[in-house]
């Protein structure tokens, strides 16, 4: 997301560090007149939670991303235990958040949009939250709204009591954590509107992966199935004007396509080495559109090696037509018809009246691991 480069090119896994030598959006950006602004979750530090907790490890200066102003922690599930290092220069020291993690990250952007508001500057910052994301554990104001015994289930949750029972416990607090986020999302709002920035400022929601959630008796995330793998991806702020383009799209954006997109908002060409596609004429009509690809590519390179994760490297196309394929070395695994099938009932990998389009579209995942540089051992079909 943050370098519009495929994980087999960047950082193909859990733990894994980002090569310190490696361009982000933020390089970009402050090529270009802007100031650049980080603050809270980066995972990509490479350190191994079996060698300690990694809410103490401090990312040194150098490998923040290009960033100017970098605040943040390698990683940490422990959301009222929440600890951060850095600031504008080679700091160092770590301290101790009060509260929850999702305000007080806030709390601290909300800092930086305030100096950001005093310069003549353009900015581009970056608000990174765990919740999302387990343990599923919100405040005690937004727990309350919450009761397992009434959240209704995908209709793919397997009717297994203890599947039920963990799903409904687990959403009820993630949905706690949702609504604690977006009360932080209109807080920024309201700060950039305050401040007079709302209007020449784009916000950009999104995650950077779903959850499970027992669908099919499955939890958490680096599955291919569309509860682990679709994620929201919302455009808004800016004055509005005629032409700008609203609404619902049906385009199929991808991790590596967010940071072109971004530029591409703001007038910025990607740089050579982003492998993405810019969506930025999606949304603005002034915009020079891109190449836009027929299909997605979807990839584990390096298993997490979690329990309730899948446990092989796999490599997954959705098409623009609603198609899905998955497959792991060697052999098929998934196939399904979004469009007649959105929550993945039907499995057609192995049925031979599907023969054809599971070629087809073996085919095109082989076609992207080529023009990606992608090694991956595809079944011969």
């Amino acid at each position: 997301m943050l370098t519009g480069k495929y994980p087999h090119h960047c950082v193909p896994g859990h733990e894994y560090r980002l090569p310190p030598d490696q361009q982000t959006i933020a390089h970009a950006f402050k090529e270009n007149g802007y100031i650049t602004a980080y603050v809270g979750k980066w995972h990509l530090d490479g350190f191994h939670e079996r060698e300690g907790r990694a809410a103490f490890h401090i990312v040194p200066p150098e490998r923040r991303g290009g960033f100017d102003y970098w605040m943040g922690y390698e990683n940490n599930n422990s959301q009222y235990d929440c600890r951060v290092s850095g600031g504008w220069g080679q700091e160092t020291e770590q301290i101790r958040l009060d509260g929850y993690e999702t305000d007080a990250l806030t709390d601290l952007f909300l800092q930086r949009l305030e100096e950001f508001s005093q310069q003549d500057r353009p900015f581009f910052a970056v608000l990174s939250v765990q919740p999302p994301h387990d343990p599923y554990i919100a405040p005690p104001d937004y727990m309350k709204n919450y009761n397992p015994a009434s959240i209704q289930m995908r209709r793919n949750v397997p009717d297994i009591l203890r599947i039920q029972d963990k799903a409904r416990r687990d959403l009820a607090g993630a949905y706690a954590m949702i609504e604690n986020l977006d009360y932080n999302v209109g807080r920024i709002v309201q700060a950039l509107r305050e401040n007079r920035l709302y209007e020449d400022t784009h916000i950009l929601f999104f995650s950077d992966h779903g959850d499970m959630h027992g669908s099919h008796g499955q939890y958490k995330k680096t599955s291919p199935y569309e509860e682990s793998m679709r994620i929201p991806f919302i455009i808004g702020g800016e004055q509005a004007f005629y032409g700008r383009k609203t609404g619902i799209s049906d385009i199929l954006i991808n991790h590596v396509d967010i940071a072109p997109t971004t530029l591409g908002l703001c007038g910025i060409k990607k740089p050579a080495g982003m492998e993405g596609t810019d969506y930025a004429s999606r949304r603005l009509p002034s915009a020079p559109p891109d190449r836009e690809p027929d299909s997605a590519y979807l990839q584990v390179v390096v298993p997490t090696g979690h329990g309730n994760s899948v446990d092989k490297p796999w490599r997954a196309v959705v098409t623009a037509e609603g198609w899905k394929y998955a497959c792991f070395e060697s052999m098929p695994w998934l196939l399904f018809n979004l469009r007649e099938d959105p929550y993945e009932q039907a499995n057609h990998a192995h049925n031979l009246a599907y023969r054809e389009k599971l070629k087809e579209l073996n085919g095109r995942a082989i076609q992207w691991a080529r023009e990606t540089g992608d090694t991956f051992l595809f079944p011969e079909l």
